[in-house]
């Protein structure tokens, strides 16, 4: 605009056709208000005038006679009806395989702007079109020209993409170089039918073969399969070096099969409740993994090796993902950034957005319904999650269940809430294959090219019910008697391919056969039924043994040198004054009298791993200066803004290390680190909420993933979740993480489920962490983590703590226990509730009937160190659990029967805490705090008799 500006010409010679329609529009609405146009095209309409009065006049029209103001009504009219071709035309495109959708041409009609062919005759092309093919000689042949590109089985939606030149560039291939794309040859059409039947022929196999048994068919959406083969080899040749696949049951088996190159006998094997692990190909171009409950065969993931010669090109994963359907976009996405970064080096990792990219193939009633699919849309321009694009495919069977599209979204389509991120969206009839392959290769070049997500609807039909069993015609019946008497997409594509000769019908039917002698063939390798499956399902003693707690301390004159080097900032680097004051304080923590709090431990455990050569990521809700201001792992000088990361500038670090605020969402994060600790399991990953009842949000990704990925699928994570946690009377909210959850889900040695009380016990789990990456012992570590400890000097510690000690799991109260013979009572609690007993028997007297254990692993549950101990004190009387949380909730419940094991008989257990609720915590602070001070008098009072 600058230029046009200072330019010595007539700058309006530059616009034409729906442009120059544009800047009228712009110069009318200046007419009116001129502050209502930017400064910009202001100065230049207060300089040129009118831009139609400048305009060239055009051949056979004379400069000195001007141009008639019906003509150049005529070209507005034209214009608009050009663009709103472009951005209605979807509306009466040729996208549904079954017809019954109406088409609305009312907005694409000549008769709705007052024009007529003559009128459009006489209008010049580059009006309308700009670079238009040599065929195209007027106006008429242009708006028909584009009529027919915006109108066919492929329509597009991105009037709603703001950037200029996106929208620029989406336009010139749809208007310019999509009779590129669509340049195939016969070998290649010949190549599409026979992978078609390939699709076909599997899912009628297993109908015939299987009856009644459920396989989610893709039968309807046969297409998805040469999509993804398509995009697949295209963005390898691209140079893609993986390619992270997530989708639903639907159609998995057979994405498996043909895509990810499952042999069809394991499939027949699981079918027929075979062994099939011995049919896994030897040469390892696959890669299946196996937990010890298993899961359904059509929940189930794998990875494929593509290979040139003896070396991989590419490695192509499908994730393992359960019913809930949508849930597994962040994650695979998550997996994508993980495949992308460069986690050797110091500093933040390296990332090559082209190195991988993610496909999430989507329901069309999931997409618009589920609420983690905004929340993962969201992710993609994030600093700490983009990942240079996704590209989403909406497997559109136009009915979710039983439930058709009028009663499951809002929107016209499905793809709708894409909108709202400015992504891009094709809708392409999923029975026009050679469409569905220009969409591929539209959607990938406009991810390398721009970095962002693209959506493609694929859109198509379900030929039987939700699964086989199903009988559609009870609830659909309209919908379902047309499906009866629609022809597969592969009948219609060889009908086609017949027609045009490109194939003879001898050959398609060559192809059919075989296809079918394959699937026999294969069938044929399947062993006979197991009869004597393993029922008890027992996991490996190696994913269940016991965590080593040694070898986490740090030596004193390491742990001096990496705090000094904390505070070490370049000089001219100015912080806020007040946070530099209390961050060098920290100096001194190490000193003899020095104390250490809790995100000081935090950041020394950080800088040790980082040495060990452990990549960190850590993400959450302001989890850079932390919740409760206490962490500061980013330095932000107040007076530039410039920010810096000292865990970067330590010396003999050998890994990078990244802390992200995320975005206010749960569910899309804790899944999203989730799949980056699956893909990078030699990363220490973390999250954090920012309360730990925030996790709520993500309760669906616990159950499903975090908890029991490696029962169900073998797929080992070791991620860290922090969840703040304590009673300290702000309300039912922000009380508690909901610990009772955690432990429900606790078997197995599935994760470690933690409630340490001091920075040292934090330390060295976070140490201890770190040193099971990798090794078959790994499991998710879910820590309890304080909020009124964060700072409290009974929880602060020593250096001696960091330097001669290691994790306990559980931890005796200091100063208590001493005669052992007057021990009558051993009150056991956790977390924060530990703290307050302490405070409490400080200036007491006359105890020495009391002992207090803090269990700092409540899962799992110490239950050889508490009999060590209750073997030191032989007049025990007295068990009681101690704990902040209502009766139904806190560890209560968890760790009663372990208890009474302990106890055989000999003991009294008696339990002391808020009486069962339906909320977790008062409103009222004042009531909490009468309530606080009876659970610790009645903990410390000695019954009478």
């Amino acid at each position: 605009m600058k230029q046009q500006l200072t330019a010595k010409v007539n700058p309006w010679d530059i616009f034409h056709g729906p442009n120059l329609g544009y800047m009228m529009e712009m110069y009318d609405r200046y007419l009116e208000d001129s502050s209502s146009v930017d400064s910009e095209m202001k100065e230049m309409f207060d300089q040129w005038g009118s831009p139609d009065q400048w305009q060239k006049s055009e051949p056979g029209l004379s400069p000195e006679v001007g141009i008639s103001t019906e003509f150049l009504t005529k070209v507005v009219s034209a214009t608009k009806l050009a663009d709103n071709i472009r951005m209605y035309g979807h509306l009466a495109a040729d996208i549904y395989p079954l017809n019954d959708q109406p088409k609305d041409t009312l907005r694409i009609d000549l008769s709705t702007y007052d024009l007529s062919e003559e009128d459009l005759r006489s209008i010049p092309v580059h009006y309308l079109l700009p670079n238009a093919p040599a065929t195209i000689k007027n106006g008429l042949d242009a708006i028909y020209y584009l009529k027919d590109l915006y109108t066919r089985s492929i329509a597009y939606e991105f009037s709603h993409v703001h950037d200029v030149k996106e929208r620029a560039w989406l336009r010139e291939q749809v208007e310019v170089m999509a009779h590129l794309r669509s340049e195939r040859t016969a070998d290649a059409k010949k190549a599409l039918l026979k992978r078609l039947g390939e699709v076909e022929g599997f899912e009628h196999f297993i109908h015939r073969t299987f009856v009644g048994q459920k396989r989610f068919s893709i039968e309807g959406l046969e297409m998805l399969v040469p999509l993804l083969d398509e995009m697949i080899s295209y963005s390898v040749e691209k140079g893609a070096r993986t390619v992270n696949i997530g989708m639903a049951h639907r159609g998995r088996l057979n994405v498996l099969t043909h895509v990810l190159n499952k042999p069809y006998e394991m499939v027949f094997a699981e079918f027929q409740h075979a062994p099939s692990k011995d049919l896994i190909p030897s040469e390892g171009s696959i890669g299946i993994t196996y937990g010890w409950t298993g899961d359904v065969k059509y929940h189930l993931g794998g990875d494929r090796k593509v290979k040139k010669g003896e070396e991989v090109s590419a490695r192509i994963t499908l994730a393992n993902n359960p019913s809930h359907l949508e849930v597994v976009s962040p994650v695979v996405v998550g997996y994508t950034r993980a495949a992308q970064e460069n986690r050797t080096v110091v500093g933040t990792a390296e990332l090559n957005e082209k190195s991988a990219y993610a496909i999430l193939i989507h329901g069309d009633a999931a997409f618009p319904g589920q609420g983690v699919v905004p929340e993962t849309l969201n992710m993609s321009g994030l600093k700490g999650f983009q990942t240079g694009g996704s590209i989403h495919i909406i497997a559109n069977n136009t009915i979710g269940f039983t439930t058709e599209s009028a009663d499951s979204r809002s929107t016209k389509y499905a793809s709708d809430t894409a909108k709202g991120f400015e992504v891009p969206i094709l809708h392409v009839n999923a029975d026009d294959p050679d469409a569905v392959i220009q969409a591929a290769i539209l959607a990938y070049d406009y991810r390398d090219q721009f970095g962002k997500d693209f959506v493609i609807d694929l859109i198509g039909y379900r030929r039987f019910g939700h699964n086989e069993m199903d009988e559609p015609m009870v609830t659909n019946p309209i919908m379902y008697k047309k499906i009866h008497q629609h022809k597969t997409v592969r009948a219609l594509y060889e009908d086609k391919l017949i027609q045009d000769n490109v194939i003879s019908k001898e050959e398609a039917a060559a192809i059919q056969q075989t296809t079918t002698d394959t699937l026999k063939a294969a069938y044929a390798k399947v062993p006979p039924k197991d009869e004597n499956v393993d029922a008890v399902l027992n996991p490996p003693e190696e994913a269940t043994k016991a965590l080593p707690n040694e070898g986490t301390e740090l030596t004193p004159n390491r742990l001096k040198s990496i705090n000094e080097q904390l505070l070490e900032w370049p000089a001219d680097f100015k912080p806020n004054k007040k946070l530099e004051k209390i961050l060098k304080r920290r100096l001194d923590a190490t000193t003899k009298d020095g104390k250490i709090d809790w995100a000081h431990a935090e950041t020394l455990a950080f800088a040790s791993i980082l040495q060990d050569g452990t990549p960190i990521r850590f993400s959450g809700q302001d989890s850079q200066r932390g919740t409760f201001a206490q962490r500061h792992l980013v330095v932000h000088n107040e007076e530039s803004g410039e920010s810096i990361v000292p865990l970067h500038s330590v010396e003999g670090t050998k890994a990078s290390f990244a802390v992200y605020n995320s975005p206010l969402t749960e569910g899309a994060v804790v899944g999203f680190e989730y799949g980056y600790n699956v893909f990078a399991p030699e990363t220490l990953v973390l999250w954090e909420a920012q309360f730990g009842d925030f996790a709520n949000c993500a309760q669906v990704l616990f159950d499903q993933f975090v908890s029991s990925g490696r029962a169900k699928w073998g797929q080992k994570s070791g991620l860290v979740m922090l969840l703040p946690h304590g009673y300290e009377g702000q309300g039912p909210e922000h009380s508690s993480a909901r610990m009772e959850r955690f432990l429900t889900l606790a078997a197995e040695n599935n994760w470690t489920v933690a409630n340490v009380s001091t920075a040292g016990q934090y330390f060295h789990i976070l140490r201890r962490q770190a040193a099971i990456l990798n090794k078959e012992e790994v499991r998710p570590l879910v820590i309890m983590t304080p909020k009124y400890l964060l700072r409290h000097p009974q929880s602060s510690v020593t250096a001696d703590a960091i330097t001669n000690e290691q994790f306990k799991p559980l931890l005796a109260q200091p100063g208590l226990g001493e005669n052992k013979e007057a021990v009558e009572r051993l009150v056991l609690c956790s977390g924060k509730v530990a703290i307050d007993l302490a405070d409490a028997i400080k200036d007491r007297e006359g105890l020495e009937w009391l002992h207090i254990a803090r269990v700092e692993e409540v899962y799992p549950f110490p239950r050889q160190s508490i009999e060590r101990l209750l073997n030191e004190y032989p007049n025990v009387k007295e068990l009681v659990w101690v704990q902040e949380e209502p009766k139904n909730m806190g560890a209560w419940t968890f760790a009663f029967p372990h208890l009474v094991d302990i106890s055989a008989g000999r003991l009294d257990i008696r339990y002391v805490g808020r009486r069962r609720r339906s909320s977790p915590a008062e409103g009222d602070p004042v009531v909490h705090r009468v309530e606080q001070n009876r659970i610790i008098e009645e903990a410390l009072t000695k019954l009478e008799g």
